[in-house]
């Protein structure tokens, strides 16, 4: 009796806990086909990259590996299935790709980008609006030995990492640019989380043009009658707002659910409770920056008006014409995570902020803007502004403390530094912890060929 007992125990315990990981990689799935078919979708048809390249590279890790990829180019879309799960996101001129998440298909597509592609000859310019580029480079710069630099980075992967463009501005002046092969000038590179950056600029520029105050309350409906009225949105965009939020990558977490399974991602985030007064912690969270894009979307009458400010009053004026900034189910920008660049537009947003929000002499963010944007938030402990990183805290040894950055998920980086007038982009997929570039070892070499 005793042994059959034991036995029924036993069996129970092993069904529960068959059962318990039934259930969560079910809670899972949505997340690992959603991944899959939303970044497959947006290289092929944003990046216009291979499929079999990006899986052997950007989708080659976890289960995410696993999942199997349909790639359909007529309809402009993938589906990603593994074990029981399916997922499929779809392509549209401007918007860029969008999962299937709580809409359908045929609604996403009756949606059409409100704006014409502009007339615009960025070959017939002179940098940085357009890309005639100047014959001379600045004196101070050893340039064979930022060339060896930029061997080492793109051609032996000597900094570790797996870079795929690399471009330096010095003095305001391209003086390095490297991409792999099947990259080029033209190929658009996935932010991940420097698009928050960029939320940055949008707030900045409807604070110049008086139409918000990052001191006022966020502008939530649902926040109106509880202790959440007192986020303002200055605590959003310095990651204190006190609402809970998990940022963990590897695991199912509010960052996971939200960019895989919601079609309103700023809602999703907006209605997380509260765990901490605003301002007393700080923590980095991808939802508070969609707070944000659903803040600054409030600020116009209809999404063509919102469309229309992101590159009338930003993109196109600092000289960036062939923007995607991706949409979730409700069309709202994805200000987390999903802006799509060339290297060189990515380096038109860096010399914004290093000449302190002007350019050729038209000023796009207001006076003090950037002082703000790279004072520390109370609790950062010195290593975050306002939707940018700081190196205050010499988070990377080999810069100066003055250095700010904007920081993408798997290695992208814009990196400013003000006192040697001097920004540097990365971008290309080199994940932590294994894949993680030796960024600190490239900033080091790239000072010293600065004489």
């Amino acid at each position: 009796m005793k042994i059959k007992r034991t036995l029924y125990i036993v069996s129970l315990i092993l069904g529960a806990a068959l059962i318990g990981a039934a259930v969560y990689l079910n809670s899972l799935l949505p997340i690992i086909t959603g991944y899959a078919a939303k970044n497959l979708c947006s290289d092929v048809f944003v990046s216009c990259r291979q499929p079999e390249s990006v899986e052997s590279a950007d989708l080659n890790f976890s289960f995410i590996k696993y999942t199997k990829n349909s790639v359909d180019f007529k309809d402009k879309s993938v589906t990603s299935r593994f074990l029981w799960g399916k997922s499929k996101a779809v392509y549209r001129d401007g918007f860029g790709a969008t999962l299937l998440r709580g809409v359908t298909e045929e609604e996403l597509k009756k949606v059409e980008f409100p704006r014409e592609v502009p007339i615009y000859l960025p070959d017939s310019l002179k940098w940085p609006i357009g890309n005639i580029l100047p014959d001379s480079v600045p004196s101070g710069l050893d340039t064979k030995a930022l060339d060896i630099v930029k061997s080492r980075l793109i051609d032996s992967n000597s900094y570790r990492g797996n870079a795929y463009a690399f471009m330096v501005i010095y003095k305001d002046v391209p003086v390095a640019e490297a991409y792999k092969p099947g990259f080029g000038p033209k190929t658009r590179f996935l932010s991940w989380s420097m698009a928050k950056s960029f939320m940055n600029a949008f707030v900045g520029v409807l604070v110049r043009e008086g139409r918000m105050d990052i001191n006022d309350p966020a502008a939530i409906d649902e926040w109106k009658n509880d202790p959440r009225n007192r986020i303002s949105v200055n605590d959003l965009m310095q990651m204190q707002s006190g609402l809970k939020w998990n940022e963990d990558y590897g695991n199912r977490s509010d960052v996971t659910v939200m960019l895989h399974c919601k079609e309103d991602m700023s809602r999703y985030a907006y209605e997380q409770p509260a765990r901490s007064a605003p301002g007393t912690k700080w923590y980095y969270s991808s939802g508070s920056a969609n707070i944000v894009s659903h803040l600054v979307r409030k600020e116009f009458p209809d999404d063509s008006a919102y469309y229309d400010f992101a590159h009338d009053s930003l993109f196109e004026k600092i000289g960036i014409e062939d923007a995607v900034f991706e949409v979730d189910g409700e069309g709202m920008f994805v200000g987390s995570s999903y802006l799509y660049l060339t290297a060189r537009d990515y380096a038109r947003f860096g010399l914004l902020y290093l000449n302190d929000g002007v350019i050729l002499g038209n000023r796009m963010l207001p006076e003090g803007w950037v002082r703000y944007t790279v004072t520390p938030a109370s609790a950062s402990d010195g290593k975050y502004g306002s939707l940018f990183w700081l190196n205050r805290s010499k988070r990377y040894p080999s810069a100066p403390g003055d250095m700010f950055s904007c920081e993408g998920h798997d290695g992208q980086m814009i990196f400013i530094i003000p006192s040697k007038e001097l920004v540097v982009v990365e971008l290309g997929y080199s994940p932590k912890p294994n894949g993680e570039m030796d960024f600190d070892s490239l900033l080091r070499d790239i000072l010293m060929t600065i004489r």
